[in-house]
């Protein structure tokens, strides 16, 4: 099962990794991307992320190219959109296999290429009075 979505709705890491788990595999692993109050050294109060049309049809790219490197179970990649509370996930991938090797360096490897390569733009505005787009996922 593969499952990539892009949503305006909180998402968790926890329930994507249940998602993904099955008697067949051993090893299940999680990343949670969450959003911080603190970056550059600088208090975040709001944080906000722009999504390009083509987001879900790259996110399924992504995904599909990394995954045929691997031996995996299941895989669930999931961004959000929108304004994000601090706290909450942004950003979250859960993978199983039957061994831990191909599981976490599948998740390390679409954690990397979402980052890089998904059209999602961050706005957040910080304490001081000044804000910033970053060009990230």
């Amino acid at each position: 099962m593969i499952t990539t979505i892009i949503s305006n709705e909180p998402i968790s890491a926890s329930f994507y990794g249940e998602l993904v788990a099955a008697d067949a595999f051993g090893a299940v692993v999680t990343f949670s991307g969450d959003v911080r109050n603190i970056d550059q050294e600088k208090e975040v109060i709001s944080l906000t992320y722009e999504v390009h049309p083509s987001a879900q049809h790259v996110l399924r790219s992504i995904v599909t190219e990394v995954i045929d490197k691997y031996d995996l179970g299941n895989v669930a990649v999931v961004h959000r959109y929108g304004a994000i509370p601090i706290g909450e996930s942004a950003f979250v991938v859960a993978v199983s296999a039957v061994h831990r090797d191909p599981a976490f360096l599948a998740c390390s490897e679409l954690v990397d290429e979402v980052k890089a390569r998904l059209p999602i733009w961050k706005y957040q505005v910080f304490a001081d009075g000044t804000n910033q787009w970053v060009n990230c996922a």
